[in-house]
């Protein structure tokens, strides 16, 4: 089949790579030196699965940034650019899609549309009521950044915002593609969809308030965290997964959905959803002010990168607790290998690992790798089972 994916971040990447195994893939984006790079066969993001498809495998996948060409004859175009959510408009900019979706239903209104990109919930709906069209399909993504290839590979579960036959054949390239056997399939309305991508995103964000409010607890009242995690993990209902202690959650999803989905819930009864968001904002303010409870002159953060072994640092929670510490006029220097300018948000970047770990009186840092155990003392992070 002839495939189009627009947008080549995380999820259009690895779903362009997972199809391009079996079919022959057009990958749309404005950007010329992410769709060079792909051409040559070189991953525009960190991860290690992509890198090694690229390199290694043998795939149908070209890269453009000419829409019309990607359009044309594809039968199927899967639409993955970004949206965000602004909370002080408490609105949701889909613009992105919506004008993707314009432009392919004027070049090619025979091509089944499959948005990947989080939108609000009743979106594709009114999407298709605007077109006039039944093409248009919601199928939400569950990735994880750094792991967005191998999550495609070995997938969770697959979501289908539709019950054709169209919807069944766009489930089956998907099954074709990966290398997981029994893969769970569930079909449902599109509305519905898409409030399961936002409530599966706030209830994983939940889990990570949660044992971020333990850990304060056990901070503050001088007990050891990890014991305690280990004691409540050990009841499988709970499980030992999405407990290790950060500065907050962040990143590309968590904080724009969790946010939607509370304005969804606008006229509708809550407490819950609310204090998923308030409590990520207490973590932050909570861990800026026990650093600078010691008055430290100089404050190292360690990456701005939400996980390890990743360039992105959207949203990433770190950088919460750094700009509340520069509001109260804390001097910070950051060092953040993926950052070649001196500076990044008037504070100075420092490129030389040592010569940052000797500057600073505190060293911050979400996730501690190797490249800390020889200064362990001047570290300030709530990170305990060393994984993301």
């Amino acid at each position: 089949m002839k495939i189009t994916v627009v947008g080549i971040g995380y999820v259009g990447l690895s779903n362009a790579i997972l199809l391009a195994q079996h079919h022959e893939v057009t990958a749309l984006d404005i950007s010329e030196e992410r769709v060079g790079l792909i051409n040559l066969r070189k991953s525009p993001i960190i991860d290690e699965d992509i890198e090694s498809y690229l390199e290694t495998k043998s795939l149908q996948l070209l890269a453009t940034t000419d829409e019309k060409t990607a359009y044309k004859n594809a039968e199927i175009i899967i639409v993955s650019t970004p949206t965000n959510y602004d909370p002080d408009r408490n609105f949701f900019d889909t613009s992105s899609v919506e004008k993707v979706v314009a432009d392919i239903m004027n070049i090619n209104g025979n091509a089944t549309i499959i948005i990947k990109s989080t939108v609000p919930v009743g979106f594709t709906a009114e999407l298709c009521k605007q077109h006039h069209t039944d093409r248009i399909i919601f199928s939400p993504e569950f990735l994880r950044e750094g792991r967005a290839l191998y999550d495609n590979l070995y997938p969770s579960r697959i979501v289908i915002g539709d019950k054709s036959e169209r919807a069944e054949m766009f489930a089956t390239l998907l099954v074709e593609g990966a290398e997981k056997e029994e893969i769970e399939v569930l079909y449902t309305n599109s509305t519905e969809a898409e409030a399961v991508k936002l409530f599966a995103n706030t209830y994983l964000a939940m889990r990570v308030a949660f044992f971020n409010e333990l850990d304060t607890y056990a901070e503050v009242r001088g007990l050891d965290s990890k014991q305690i995690i280990e004691g409540v993990s050990l009841d499988p209902r709970i499980g030992n997964h999405y407990n290790n202690p950060s500065f907050g959650y962040g990143g590309y999803c968590l904080p724009k959905d969790t946010k939607q989905l509370l304005a969804n819930y606008q006229d509708v009864p809550n407490n819950m959803m609310r204090a998923v968001v308030d409590a990520n904002q207490t973590r932050k303010d909570h861990v800026a002010n026990r650093i600078m409870e010691n008055q430290p002159q100089i404050v190292g953060i360690y990456r701005l990168t939400m996980k390890t072994d990743s360039d992105n640092f959207r949203e990433s929670a770190i950088q919460g607790v750094m700009r509340r510490m520069l509001e109260k006029g804390m001097r910070v220097v950051i060092y953040e290998p993926t950052i070649v300018e001196k500076q990044f948000f008037d504070c100075d970047v420092e490129p030389d690992l040592e010569q940052f770990k000797e500057s600073v009186d505190v060293i911050v840092a979400n996730r501690v790798t190797e490249e800390l155990k020889n200064c362990l003392n001047k570290v300030y992070t709530r990170d305990i089972f060393s994984r993301d």
